[in-house]
């Protein structure tokens, strides 16, 4: 039986108005925790609680997560979405439940969405690494069919192609999202010719994965090795040398999903909405600049 966690309280006499749940892995990002401490802030603010459900990144999971919260009676849907779902929202709009897909956008307009923006943003990544006159830029790319890194890896051809660069498969490997993946892949880009000079990590989980391999094969970050990636781990900028990265606005995203599941809930008839917040550049040195 899938278990939710009880309701999270809100401040002594301030009145509930609404009960959302939300589901999520818990772990297959290092930003979650970050995620439902936003959500809760914004929740909190209108008079709301949340109910917290862990999908485990699973489709499966994840459809009977949203029972049990149906089953409960919450009266709107914060969904991160898992890997390969069309299913369960397809079910959730068919069925006229108030939901919003946070983070990790779907490639549909019937339902309201709030993630990053990864196009520009990445492109804007390649070109800084162009810039350093960088001419074999490699990407680390994410999981298969999931939209968020299929808009990531746009962005990274977008990047080379403005930079007068051209794309080849040799440059590319998927780290599958996690940190073992992506170390192999790094491992396979740099065995591989040509070797890149800088690499774009499309994500916190797998940047972890990468600054392990370049260690162990003795690769010096930042001067043999430009390295930049997409969100701002909490030792991202500890670490030496500190990483240059794309930093997602995950207080925007929590509240900017809180208002449009309200806004969902008060006119139910209104058009889906899907907005694309800005990351925000931060420059280090893994770059080597």
């Amino acid at each position: 039986m899938t278990a939710l966690s009880p309701a999270l309280p809100l401040w002594e006499d301030t009145p509930v108005t609404h009960r959302f749940g939300v589901a999520m892995a818990m772990h297959a990002n290092p930003y979650s925790g970050e995620l439902v401490r936003a959500i809760r802030r914004a929740a909190r603010r209108h008079g709301c609680e949340i109910t917290l459900a862990d999908t485990g990144d699973s489709v499966a999971e994840e459809a009977a997560v949203i029972r049990a919260l149906r089953a409960d009676r919450v009266d709107g849907v914060l969904l991160v979405p898992a890997a390969g779902d069309e299913a369960v929202i397809n079910g959730l709009v068919r069925m006229g439940v108030p939901t919003v897909l946070v983070d990790r956008m779907a490639g549909r307009n019937d339902v309201d969405q709030v993630g990053s923006e990864n196009i520009q943003a990445v492109c804007a990544l390649v070109r800084h690494l162009a810039g350093l006159r960088h001419r074999k830029i490699g990407f680390i790319s994410g999981e298969e069919d999931v939209t968020t890194y299929e808009e990531r890896a746009l962005g990274y051809r977008l990047g080379l192609g403005r930079s007068g660069l051209r794309w080849t498969s040799q440059l590319v490997a998927c780290g599958r999202s996690t940190p073992g993946g992506a170390a192999a892949a790094t491992a396979k880009l740099l065995d591989s010719w040509p070797s890149p000079t800088a690499l774009v990590v499309a994500s916190e989980a797998m940047m972890i994965g990468v600054q392990y391999e370049a260690h162990r094969l003795g690769i010096r970050i930042g001067r043999d090795l430009a390295i930049v990636g997409y969100g701002d781990m909490e030792w991202a900028g500890q670490v030496t040398p500190a990483v240059t990265t794309m930093a997602q606005p995950i207080e925007e995203i929590g509240r900017k999903a809180v208002e449009l599941l309200l806004a969902r809930i008060t006119d139910p008839e209104r058009r889906p909405e899907s907005v694309r917040l800005a990351p925000r550049f931060i420059h280090r040195q893994s770059c080597g600049c």
